[in-house]
């Protein structure tokens, strides 16, 4: 079944044909299809009522729950664009991402609430929709969860603004008209991280999500049929990747997703044998943990059939080991929210040799060159990768410096610059090989370096900053911010400055080392020298 051309059109003609099969499960609780398009128009009618329209952007500041899925579903419905972001940001990334973007609307957990509310003075947030964790859980569940106090529950003031999650779902009767969507439209708009001080907007079309979609899942198909997967949700949503694996399959093929508010890895593991999920998707640092954990020989993992690594680069070891312990091996892939997802995937019937991110899709176009003359160079050699597909992202939102840099225009076609260098062989096989930008991959999370020099060079002690990413076996990265501090200051420490940056930073953008210099190594131009700093970093774990 082929998907329509927006993303509500073609979830809603899934959830029509698959009426009582299970959409996803949420602790333990199953979703029907038909439940959830009910709760979707539900939504969507309440929201249109609320003077949500087409193009209306909201913030999607939730975890994996079935909220998220939901909200995100019924601006669909409508023509709104939804913004997800990520529930650890501080109301510090509220301003400046509800700023940017111009979203009027918020949705957001109950636990969230105050940093919504401390960033309402300065953005133009009007509607507040609050939810906890266990609102759509029967409420024996919810009782049990209270009760035993396994349900983290915040504090909502009520206003003319504040719109609970529960009461819009109660209140949509009357569908809301159908909107005029074209597949070019802009569905979503994610925020990545880069070289810039700012994290910076992508927008998504429907036809891009959608056929990246597509893409991704036939990529399993040889091992799992169509619309009989069953996805263990090991990324969060808001996340290009898990959206791919975990979001994509409800709109296009009619799978099951398993979804998980936070990484629990026993829950995790009870939930694959209890469920029996086949696919399993994962940054490396989640295999590492699951092979590591001391209670893995307590569960039957055996259902898993197709297991995918995205986000970094798998350590060999780790794939080793899983393969040993499982007989199944680990599926690379790379990909960007610039890109939509996938770039390259391993294909699951064949034989990949180690190291390798896979092959190029067939909806997606590459070049690998010099980065500095942007010619191609030969196979094997390492280069930059570029990236181009029709339909693409062509530019970032309200960022037209950024957009300059990052996209360019090559014999008549448009090439999005990744700033990763990647060699590819004569079999095809892609191999990442470095980074040419500033970008440091923790946890499978882009950081921008810029960005975090640029909150520390905030605090009034503080003159210099370098921030470079330490290579970790376990989280692919740490972060590690060199700091120079003004002459006449003393008694600052590390703690003070690590404090400073928690205040202002999403904690997987917190240093986690930092070590003060007299001076900080410059070009002869006064550009800071950060791939020096880098490598003499690189030279240490290496000799350690």
């Amino acid at each position: 079944m082929e998907p329509k051309d927006t993303i509500f059109s073609s979830f809603e003609q899934i959830a029509r044909q698959k009426r009582n099969k299970t959409a996803f499960v949420y602790i333990g609780t199953l979703f029907s299809y038909d439940k959830v398009l009910n709760m979707v128009e539900r939504f969507a009618a309440s929201l249109y009522a609320l003077g949500v329209r087409k193009g209306h952007k909201m913030m999607l500041y939730l975890p994996n729950t079935p909220q998220w899925i939901i909200a995100w579903m019924a601006l669909q419905r409508l023509g709104a664009v939804p913004i997800p972001i990520a529930p650890i940001y501080t109301a510090y990334d509220l301003r400046y991402m509800a700023g940017d973007s111009g979203a009027d609307s918020i949705v957001c957990t109950d636990v969230n609430f105050g940093y919504v509310k401390q960033a309402l003075e300065t953005t133009g947030i009007k509607r507040i929709i609050p939810t906890n964790l266990a609102d759509l859980l029967p409420t024996w569940k919810r009782f049990m969860g209270w009760a035993f106090d396994r349900v983290p529950r915040g504090k909502i003031e009520h206003s003319e603004i504040v719109f609970p999650f529960t009461e819009l779902l109660k209140k949509g009767i009357s569908p809301a008209p159908k909107a005029d969507i074209a597949p070019n439209d802009m569905a979503e708009m994610l925020y990545t991280g880069g070289t810039t001080k700012n994290p910076k907007g992508v927008p998504i079309s429907h036809a891009l999500f959608l056929k990246s979609a597509v893409q991704q899942r036939k990529t399993g198909e040889p091992l799992i049929p169509w619309g009989e997967d069953i996805v263990i949700q090991g990324g969060p949503l808001f996340h290009i990747l898990g959206q791919m694996v975990g979001l994509g399959p409800l709109c296009v093929s009619g799978d099951t997703i398993i979804l998980l508010p936070r990484v629990n890895l026993d829950a995790m593991m009870d939930a694959i044998q209890r469920f029996h999920a086949k696919t399993l998707f994962g940054v490396p640092a989640l295999y590492r943990m699951i092979l590591e954990h001391d209670r893995l020989d307590f569960y039957d993992l055996r259902s898993l059939v197709y297991c995918f690594s995205g986000g970094d680069l798998l350590p060999e070891e780790v794939a080793r080991r899983w393969e040993t312990r499982f007989g199944i091996p680990i599926y690379q892939g790379y990909g960007a929210t610039e890109t939509c997802g996938g770039v390259s995937l391993s294909p699951v019937t064949e034989k990949n040799p180690p190291r390798t991110i896979g092959k190029v899709l067939p909806i997606k176009e590459i070049k690998i060159v010099d980065p500095d003359t942007l010619q191609p160079v030969p196979t094997g050699t390492p280069g930059e990768l570029l990236v181009h597909s029709d339909p693409m992202v062509t530019a970032y939102w309200n960022k037209p410096e950024e957009t300059k840099a990052s996209f360019v225009t090559l014999d008549g076609k448009l090439w999005y610059r990744t700033g990763d260098v990647i060699s590819q062989d004569e079999n095809g096989y892609l191999y990442f090989v470095d980074r040419t930008v500033d970008v440091i991959k923790h946890k499978g999370y882009r950081v921008s370096a810029s960005e975090v020099e640029a909150v520390l060079q905030e605090h009034p002690a503080v003159i210099g900053t370098c921030v470079v990413g330490v290579p970790d076996k376990k989280v692919g990265e740490r972060i590690k911010a060199f700091v120079v501090l003004k002459e006449d200051v003393k008694g600052i420490t590390g703690y003070e400055l690590t404090r400073w940056c928690r205040e202002r930073l999403a904690p997987y953008k917190v240093p986690q080392y930092i070590e003060f210099r007299d001076s900080l190594p410059k070009s002869k131009v006064g550009k800071l020298l950060r791939r020096e700093m880098r490598t003499q970093e690189r030279k240490k774990v290496q000799a350690e």
